[in-house]
């Protein structure tokens, strides 16, 4: 084992340890997080538009502080961008992250010198857990990809902006500067299909261990390894032994990649957004990953059948059930407050605390009442392909209310990488699948409102030739799991009709 290896063990105890310090006083962590937050921000313009001076305790807090999303924290942020000292924090923020919003355009999220740090020390921290409980620390010696937007950066206001993963790119510590890939010139390039085909020409010869990104733009890169070499990418990277992403549920993915591989090697799931890092999979043998209450960031939670409610009563970390789907409130040390990321979590464990992503609050179905979260199709899915051949590239599903024919139904827009031989078989595992999560789903099918799933097939490519007419092809964007609309499903539909 490598002098380095060796340095990575030891510093992965001394992390651990730290960690179980608060990991094992989530309340009275999450309280000296609130507080401090409180104290830090009385004195900006939000702090004294909401009156923190006054604000003493949480009950105080929701009181005083509604819940926004990001319009309506907009006039805010646009007083920021111009220039405005001590707005929402103290201060400029170091950075805008500029991120794609589905009602508003682009989204700029602050990042201040208190904040930034967290989002280094969290994907740190993930693989030293990993090396913690594993004891596996040889990879540390071979190369590293991190499959990212550009680094560069523009400059306005002394503030500069960019993607989240370009300027986390700029924060990469020295010891690992030479490990990692691709060079900065291939990096900084904007055409994605372009900069894969450049990552393939690096990479294709080094010793990878370690590879990261989101699983739909991994594979891309891992198709076009084989492609080059005519062999599975376990065989090119032979000590290639661990995997770690973010963004979405890697399971749809995992058949389909370990037949890329040729193998299994691990994975390390991750949780991180421009509004903060949230948790990462600090185990191998547990369900979820750890919420990471000492970061900066004070966490309050929904549940998601009250979101929409008047006055939804929100929970603290000591107040929240296992198995509960929620939406994630958070107030931050980047000047978020009360503010509405809308992504929903269920807590798997509460000693530690560990969530999943369940979805997102604004991607569901319920044309019909139903509330088809994003969790359930991919347990659908996940579980119609277990002890089958069949592999998924990608999938989305949206209601059709209107059918030609006969009732409405859930179509499932597939693209397959090994198709089912017998198709209405796979729509029923499907079906049934969903039945057994939701109960209103399954009254829709038994009071005949709805018909059994419809499978639509997805030319290969199909939804990457969705993203790049939408200019989200590769980076950190991904497809919507699902949609109570239409516009993804029309889309595909005639793209599939153009192609016949």
């Amino acid at each position: 084992m490598s002098i380095k290896a060796i340095a990575a063990k030891l510093f992965a105890q001394h992390i651990h340890k730290k960690t179980q310090t608060w990991a094992k006083n989530p309340v009275a962590t999450q309280l000296a997080v609130f507080e401090n937050l409180i104290q830090e921000a009385q004195q900006t313009q939000f702090g004294k538009d909401h009156d923190f001076v006054h604000i003493k305790t949480t009950e105080d807090f929701t009181k005083k502080v509604p819940i926004r999303d990001y319009e309506d924290l907009k006039p805010y942020v646009e007083k920021v961008v111009k220039g405005e000292e001590n707005v929402l924090w103290k201060g400029k923020p170091l950075y805008f992250a500029k991120t794609s919003g589905t009602t508003s355009g682009a989204k700029y999220i602050p990042l201040t010198k208190e904040s930034m740090p967290y989002h280094i020390e969290a994907a740190r921290n993930a693989i030293l857990s990993y090396i913690h409980e594993t004891g596996k620390a040889d990879f540390v010696d071979g190369k590293m990809i991190f499959l990212q937007g550009s680094p560069i950066l523009e400059q306005k206001n002394g503030i500069q902006f960019g993607r989240l993963s370009g300027i986390v790119a700029h924060f990469v510590p020295k010891y690992l500067q030479k490990n990692r890939m691709p060079s900065w010139e291939t990096n900084c390039m904007d055409d994605w299909e372009a900069k894969i085909d450049a990552i393939v020409e690096e990479t294709f010869a080094e010793n990878m261990t370690v590879i990261s990104g989101i699983p739909s733009w991994v594979q891309m890169y891992f198709e076009r390894l084989q492609q080059k070499g005519q062999k599975p990418v376990g065989e090119i990277f032979k000590n290639f032994s661990l995997f770690i992403y973010g963004g979405v549920n890697y399971e749809p993915y995992r058949a389909k990649f370990e037949n890329l591989i040729g193998r299994k090697v691990d994975s390390i799931e991750l949780f991180p957004a421009s509004e903060g890092f949230f948790a990462y999979q600090d185990s191998q043998k547990e369900k979820g990953m750890l919420l990471l209450l000492n970061s900066g960031i004070f966490y309050e939670f929904i549940k998601s059948e009250e979101f929409y409610n008047e006055n939804p009563r929100s929970y603290t970390i000591g107040e929240v059930e296992l198995g509960v789907n929620y939406v994630m409130i958070i107030s931050t040390n980047a000047g978020l407050w009360r503010y509405n990321i809308g992504d929903t979590v269920q807590f798997t464990s509460l000693a530690p605390y560990r969530v999943i992503v369940s979805g997102r609050i604004k991607h569901y179905i319920s044309a019909f009442g139903e509330h088809v979260i994003g969790k359930e199709v991919e347990c659908a899915l996940q579980e119609a392909m277990e002890g089958t051949t069949i592999r998924v590239n990608e999938f989305t599903v949206a209601p059709q209310i209107n059918p030609l024919e006969g009732l409405p139904y859930h179509e499932w827009f597939i693209e397959f990488e090994q198709e089912p031989e017998d198709m209405n078989a796979f729509a029923e595992a499907i079906d049934n699948a969903m039945r057994k999560q939701n109960i209103y789903y399954d009254d829709l099918i038994v009071g005949n409102i709805l018909q059994k799933v419809v499978i639509t097939k997805v030319p290969k490519n199909g939804f990457q030739e969705y993203m790049k007419s939408i200019g989200k092809l590769g980076g950190q964007n991904k497809i919507p799991r699902l949609s109570n609309d239409r516009k993804i499903a029309d889309f595909l539909t005639k793209n599939n009709n153009e192609r016949n």
